[in-house]
């Protein structure tokens, strides 16, 4: 009886050990702004969500505040792969795809342009690469750069919308 009790009280010992393994918890929330589109005359504000250590999805909105680009607004949902040694940081990859509006508009011979009151709206998938550095408070810098291919529009000789372009130099916080 007591052999019994003996090998029962060292078999809980070991499971016991086993569940010591267990994975190591940190900030999985980052909200962000693209301080090299502020500067251009555009804001976009990114929210971004920490899957695991390898990994994150996010979401970003890009309006303009001024009136001398085409574009009116983009959506940017995305998927990023990590490859730093910390949580989420360091050089990754990332898939995206972009619900965009811009305004069309048609150069005469002059060079000027003539706006044609038509506000085209296209969805794009594309790929991106980039880095992020987080400090130990969780202040976070990132740069990032992109392209992609919209799907739907018709488009005509005098502009192109068929592909568009993701960046930018991005501050913010990890919490």
């Amino acid at each position: 009886m007591r052999k019994i009790l003996f090998l029962l009280v060292c078999l809980t010992g070991f499971s016991s050990f086993a569940q010591e393994n267990e994975i190591p918890e940190f900030k999985r929330n980052e909200l962000k702004g693209n301080a090299l589109f502020l500067v251009l005359g555009s804001f976009e504000a990114t929210y971004e969500r920490l899957l695991n250590e390898e990994s994150g999805i996010g979401i970003s909105v890009n309006v303009p505040f001024t009136n001398d680009q085409d574009v009116v607004f983009s959506i940017t949902p995305y998927y990023r792969f990590y490859f730093g040694k910390k949580p989420a940081t360091g050089f990754f990859l990332e898939g995206f795809g972009m619900l965009n509006q811009v305004d069309d508009y048609v150069y005469d011979y002059n060079g000027y342009y003539q706006d044609t009151n038509k506000t085209i709206t296209d969805f794009a998938f594309g790929i991106g690469v980039g880095g992020k550095w987080v400090s130990k408070r969780g202040v976070l810098v990132e740069i990032n750069a992109g392209v992609g291919r919209n799907l739907f529009s018709e488009y005509n000789d005098t502009r192109d919308y068929e592909f568009i372009g993701r960046g930018g130099i991005t501050v913010g916080y990890r919490f």
